[in-house]
Protein backbone atom coordinates (compact mmCIF):
# COMPACT_ATOMS: atom_id res chain seq x y z
CA UNK A 1 0.00 0.00 0.00
CA UNK A 2 1.72 3.17 -1.57
CA UNK A 3 1.19 6.66 0.81
CA UNK A 4 0.27 9.53 -1.71
CA UNK A 5 -0.08 13.37 -1.33
CA UNK A 6 -2.41 15.46 -3.33
CA UNK A 7 -1.49 18.56 -4.61
CA UNK A 8 -4.60 20.54 -6.30
CA UNK A 9 -5.91 23.96 -5.48
CA UNK A 10 -9.23 22.08 -6.40
CA UNK A 11 -11.27 20.83 -3.55
CA UNK A 12 -13.35 18.59 -5.73
CA UNK A 13 -10.31 17.52 -7.78
CA UNK A 14 -8.39 16.04 -4.70
CA UNK A 15 -11.40 14.62 -3.23
CA UNK A 16 -11.62 12.59 -7.05
CA UNK A 17 -7.94 11.76 -6.65
CA UNK A 18 -8.23 10.67 -3.38
CA UNK A 19 -11.15 8.24 -4.42
CA UNK A 20 -9.40 6.65 -6.58
CA UNK A 21 -6.16 6.16 -4.90
CA UNK A 22 -8.42 4.27 -1.80
CA UNK A 23 -10.06 2.29 -4.43
CA UNK A 24 -6.73 1.39 -5.42
CA UNK A 25 -5.95 0.29 -2.32
CA UNK A 26 -3.34 3.20 -1.08
CA UNK A 27 -3.58 5.79 1.50
CA UNK A 28 -4.07 9.32 0.85
CA UNK A 29 -1.51 10.40 3.69
CA UNK A 30 -1.75 14.52 2.69
CA UNK A 31 -3.89 17.29 0.88
CA UNK A 32 -2.13 20.74 -0.25
CA UNK A 33 -3.50 23.67 -1.73
CA UNK A 34 -0.68 25.82 -3.19
CA UNK A 35 2.72 24.75 -4.18
CA UNK A 36 4.28 26.11 -1.03
CA UNK A 37 2.12 23.52 0.81
CA UNK A 38 2.91 20.70 -1.11
CA UNK A 39 6.82 21.53 -0.44
CA UNK A 40 6.21 21.58 3.40
CA UNK A 41 4.21 18.28 3.20
CA UNK A 42 6.29 16.74 1.27
CA UNK A 43 9.46 17.59 3.42
CA UNK A 44 7.14 16.49 6.68
CA UNK A 45 5.16 13.33 5.11
CA UNK A 46 7.67 11.74 2.63
CA UNK A 47 4.76 10.23 0.59
CA UNK A 48 5.52 7.23 -1.67
CA UNK A 49 3.94 9.18 -4.53
CA UNK A 50 2.52 13.11 -5.17
CA UNK A 51 -0.20 14.05 -7.90
CA UNK A 52 0.24 17.81 -8.60
CA UNK A 53 -1.01 20.16 -10.28
CA UNK A 54 -0.23 22.87 -12.14
CA UNK A 55 -1.42 25.95 -12.05
CA UNK A 56 -1.92 26.98 -8.60
CA UNK A 57 -1.42 30.19 -6.20
CA UNK A 58 1.76 31.20 -4.18
CA UNK A 59 3.94 28.75 -5.98
CA UNK A 60 2.85 26.91 -9.05
CA UNK A 61 3.33 22.82 -9.83
CA UNK A 62 6.53 23.05 -11.70
CA UNK A 63 8.18 25.39 -9.08
CA UNK A 64 7.36 23.11 -6.13
CA UNK A 65 8.25 19.93 -8.73
CA UNK A 66 11.96 21.94 -8.62
CA UNK A 67 11.96 22.37 -4.66
CA UNK A 68 10.96 18.88 -4.23
CA UNK A 69 13.24 17.33 -6.51
CA UNK A 70 16.18 19.53 -5.16
CA UNK A 71 15.62 17.82 -1.79
CA UNK A 72 14.44 14.51 -2.65
CA UNK A 73 15.65 13.59 -5.71
CA UNK A 74 13.95 9.97 -6.07
CA UNK A 75 10.15 11.52 -5.04
CA UNK A 76 7.79 10.26 -7.67
CA UNK A 77 5.62 13.24 -8.87
CA UNK A 78 2.64 12.69 -11.34
CA UNK A 79 1.66 16.34 -12.76
CA UNK A 80 -2.37 17.16 -13.30
CA UNK A 81 -2.65 19.64 -16.14
CA UNK A 82 -6.33 21.33 -17.79
CA UNK A 83 -5.88 20.29 -21.95
CA UNK A 84 -3.95 23.24 -23.72
CA UNK A 85 -1.42 23.15 -21.21
CA UNK A 86 1.19 21.10 -23.15
CA UNK A 87 4.44 23.40 -22.86
CA UNK A 88 4.09 23.34 -19.28
CA UNK A 89 3.58 19.37 -18.95
CA UNK A 90 6.77 19.42 -20.88
CA UNK A 91 8.28 21.87 -18.06
CA UNK A 92 7.34 19.62 -15.63
CA UNK A 93 8.58 16.67 -16.94
CA UNK A 94 12.05 18.15 -17.31
CA UNK A 95 11.56 19.53 -13.91
CA UNK A 96 11.68 15.68 -12.95
CA UNK A 97 7.65 14.97 -12.90
CA UNK A 98 7.23 11.10 -13.77
CA UNK A 99 4.56 11.38 -15.70
CA UNK A 100 1.24 13.63 -16.35
CA UNK A 101 -2.86 13.22 -16.48
CA UNK A 102 -4.46 15.57 -18.39
CA UNK A 103 -7.66 16.71 -16.43
CA UNK A 104 -10.79 16.24 -16.89
CA UNK A 105 -9.38 12.77 -16.18
CA UNK A 106 -11.05 9.11 -16.02
CA UNK A 107 -10.34 6.97 -12.77
CA UNK A 108 -9.06 4.55 -14.44
CA UNK A 109 -6.00 6.82 -15.69
CA UNK A 110 -5.61 7.86 -11.82
CA UNK A 111 -5.43 4.17 -10.98
CA UNK A 112 -3.33 3.15 -13.90
CA UNK A 113 -0.51 5.56 -13.11
CA UNK A 114 -0.44 4.57 -9.15
CA UNK A 115 -0.07 1.30 -10.27
CA UNK A 116 2.80 2.12 -12.69
CA UNK A 117 4.78 4.10 -10.12
CA UNK A 118 4.18 2.58 -6.70
CA UNK A 119 4.99 -1.32 -7.17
Amino acid sequence: MGKVLIVDDAKFLRMTIARAISKAGHEVIGEAQTGEEAVQLYKNLKPDLVFMDITMPDMDGIEAVKHIKKDFPDAKIIMCSAMGQHKMVLEAIEAGARDFIVKPFEESRIIEAIDKHIS
